[in-house]
This record gives structure tokens, sequence and C-alpha cells, in this order.
């Protein structure tokens, strides 16, 4: 006899039902406060610690879709936020920056995401760090081809 599934124990189910339950938790504050979106949010984030790089390795950082970057990029920089230039090294590529403005924002956004985040590390008590590093080991073990 087959056992049956249950998908509230399947671990992929269970990572994408808290990551979607956190960022939405998240994406409430700085909508609420700053009017962004996710994608401009992790943009921004990206950018504050990365400093100029192409659309493409915003995209390939931040989990998101190419489009969704590109827009949310090109409303950032209808704000004042970021400014789109020419990559040096490859003219197909467009590199992003952030601005004052841009910097200024992240001034104001980082202590909210480290409330945020230290909200989070509470409720996971004192397993947060255990947590965390078993979150990098799974995400590497994927990144290595050890996953399903």
């Amino acid at each position: 006899m087959t056992t049956a599934f249950d998908l509230s124990v399947f671990l992929p189910y269970r990572l994408a039902v808290a990551a979607q339950r956190v960022s939405r938790a998240f994406a409430q504050r700085y909508r609420h406060d700053f009017g962004l979106s996710v994608a401009e949010w992790r943009v921004l984030a990206h950018l504050s610690q990365s400093g100029n790089v192409s659309v493409r390795e915003v995209f390939e950082r931040v989990d998101l879709d190419k489009p969704r970057v590109s827009r949310a990029a090109a409303r950032l920089e209808a704000a004042g936020y970021i400014t789109k230039q020419p990559n040096p090294r490859d003219r197909r590529l467009v590199d992003l920056a952030l601005t004052r403005a841009g910097r200024a924002l992240m001034a104001r956004l980082t202590p909210m995401a480290q409330a945020f985040d230290a909200e989070m590390d509470a409720i996971l008590g004192p397993d947060a760090e255990r947590f965390r590093a078993m979150l990098v080991r799974l995400g590497e073990g994927l990144d290595a081809g050890n996953g399903a």
C-alpha cells in the first residue's frame, strides 16, 4: 500500500510558502512607507551592496526575470533613484547605479530591513543562526547539482 502524498510536509512546498509569507510581510512595509514593489526593492538592495552592475547581473542575483528587473529599473530611473548607462566593457549591456537620491532612500530602507530581519530571528529563536546556515547549505547543494 502506497502512503498518500502529504503536500503540507513536502520541503519544497514548505520553503515556498514560508518564503512567500516572509517576502509579503516585508513588502507590505516598504510598499506602505515608500511605494516600492518587490522588484524595485530587490534592485535597490542589490545595487546598494554591489555598486554599478548590469541588468543581467541583477536579474541573475535577485531571483526575478529580466522583464521584471527592466520594468523596475525603468520606474526607479523615472523616480530619480538609479541611472542607466552603457557598460564600458560590453555596449550591449546596460549598467545600473544608485543616484544620490537612491543612496538616501537605501539609507532609510536599511534600518527597516534590519529590524524586519531581527523580527524573523526572534520568531526562529535560538535556532535562527543554524536555520540560516542550513539555508545556505541547501542553496549551495542545489547549485552544485546535488538537488532534485
